[in-house]
């Protein structure tokens, strides 16, 4: 993500992201056979330095699987299959430490119109990295960008895949620039009549774009999400459950300590007084 956004925006991008993808497939980009996507997982892994990259994004499956969604405008696959590798062994870590599981990774690269072919595999003997490809090059944006403006100017609702596609528009095949899509495919979104789906397409387009887009006009955009009604109500229910979070740890650490006092053979009266738990809430800790 872009570096000075405030936690907030992050907070909001990643609620309203999580809500695009939500029972997606990647049927759309040829993609197919994977299960649906049930939720988006934060993409912070152990061991990340301060001059190393992360995941582009990752989802959990319907079937407990991860998915890494990376985006790609070279097809350098060595390098980058690489890179996945270490992606991968790291979200291997994760998951076991925090679960205690050994979960499928799937391995989808979205590669930008700059590329029209490349290689899925990286063989280093007992060790390889699979992917799957889709190349939106291969998927023309200017057709599609029309398809679309013609049915928000119609009043008709957008499908999901039309969403999905939405904010994919400005990776794919076009006779403008990238940034030129951008700007044409926020502008498009804006105008869907239902303001929780502009918002939902927006995120996409501004996650799918984090690389290959200025950092002047993805803040302008952010700043500009939060300040939606949809935002602000997003905010809002972030920030209950940040304090609801605070609130439980407070909580925790202070039957914690009762606990301690309890085996120290203070009396629960004076545990109740010192804590602020109620006697009865004593009773029950020790």
């Amino acid at each position: 993500m872009t570096e000075g956004i405030s936690y907030h925006n992050k907070d909001v991008l990643f609620k309203f992201l999580s809500e695009l993808y939500k029972d997606a497939t990647l049927d759309a980009f040829g993609i197919e056979g994977l299960p649906k996507i049930r939720q988006l997982l934060p993409t912070a892994m152990p061991k990340v330095q301060a001059d190393e990259r992360r995941s582009d994004t990752q989802f959990l499956l319907d079937d407990g699987s991860v998915l890494m969604l990376e985006y790609e405008s070279d097809n350098r696959i060595v390098e980058n299959h690489i890179k996945y590798l270490d992606y991968a062994q790291r979200i291997l870590d994760r998951e076991y430490q925090e679960e205690k599981v050994v979960r499928a990774i799937r391995l989808v690269v979205i590669y930008t119109s700059d590329v029209v072919s490349v290689g899925e595999h990286l063989n280093a003997g007992d060790i390889g990295v699979q992917s799957r490809a889709a190349l939106l090059s291969e998927h023309n944006g200017d057709v599609i960008l029309e398809k679309i403006s013609d049915k928000i100017k119609r009043d008709e609702p957008l499908t999901h895949e039309e969403l999905i596609k939405l904010s994919f528009l400005p990776l794919m095949n076009s006779t403008k620039s990238r940034e030129e899509m951008a700007r044409e495919s926020i502008n498009l979104a804006r105008n869907i009549p239902d303001e929780r789906e502009q918002v939902q397409v927006i995120a996409g387009i501004l996650t799918i774009t984090d690389k290959f887009i200025d950092d002047e006009f993805s803040t302008k955009i952010r700043e500009w999400l939060s300040m939606t009604k949809v935002g602000r109500i997003i905010e809002k229910e972030i920030e209950q459950e940040r304090e609801a979070a605070a609130q439980a740890a407070v909580e925790e650490t202070t039957r914690k300590l009762a606990k301690v006092m309890l085996k120290k053979k203070i009396s629960p009266e004076e545990v109740a007084e010192e804590t602020g738990l109620d006697i009865e809430e004593v009773e029950k800790l020790k």
